[in-house]
């Protein structure tokens, strides 16, 4: 099935309980509806829920949104929580090395993200305080020091296995960060 405990869930439908809103979706089979946990309508007769993880699972089952609760609003669909969505999208993205490419750059992680470069720049610095290429440059340092106490690589190794094009360019960025060089 899909892993819910239909009682729990019959439990958290009829208190309303805000903290399940999102978990998951009741599905009511004599009207076809699915609602979200917080819907103000009555609550339907526990033997004609079901009960779905996602609306895309209910809708999948036949059943229709619901006009009052609206599950395309539920907060844990990424129109929901804003912008912050589009910051962690471009972390994962930096963190599986879209920068680190010889053709990536912040221009190129905008559009992948279906942003413009000065957007992606203005939320990154209001969610977190700092520039794409800060971000991704702080990931490629830390990586490097860790390959440094961790591993026999040499500078070299380390600096392209880091992610930096050059062992120049590592050695300036740690120097920089650091106030010694990468050897020290």
């Amino acid at each position: 099935m899909n892993g819910l405990d239909p009682a729990a869930c019959y439990r958290a439908l009829t208190t309303r309980d805000a903290r399940f809103d999102g978990r998951f979706f009741t599905a009511v089979r004599t009207t076809r509806i699915y609602c979200r946990p917080v819907c103000p309508a009555r609550a339907p007769r526990f033997e004609n829920c079901a009960f779905y993880p996602t609306a895309a699972a209910a809708h999948e089952a036949g059943f229709r949104p619901c006009l009052r609760c609206r599950p395309e609003t539920s907060p844990t669909l990424a129109p929901w929580r804003g912008t912050s969505v589009t910051v962690s999208r471009a972390l994962a993205l930096i963190a599986d090395g879209l920068l680190d490419a010889d053709d990536g750059n912040v221009e190129a992680l905008a559009a992948r993200l279906g942003v413009g470069d000065r957007q992606l720049r203005r939320l990154f610095q209001q969610h977190l305080g700092a520039s794409p290429v800060a971000v991704a440059q702080t990931r490629r340092v830390l990586f490097a020091r860790q390959l440094l106490h961790e591993t026999h690589l040499s500078m070299a190794e380390v600096a392209l296995a880091s992610g930096f094009g050059s062992v120049r360019r590592f050695n300036a960025v740690f120097q920089a960060l650091y106030q010694r060089p990468p050897g020290a």
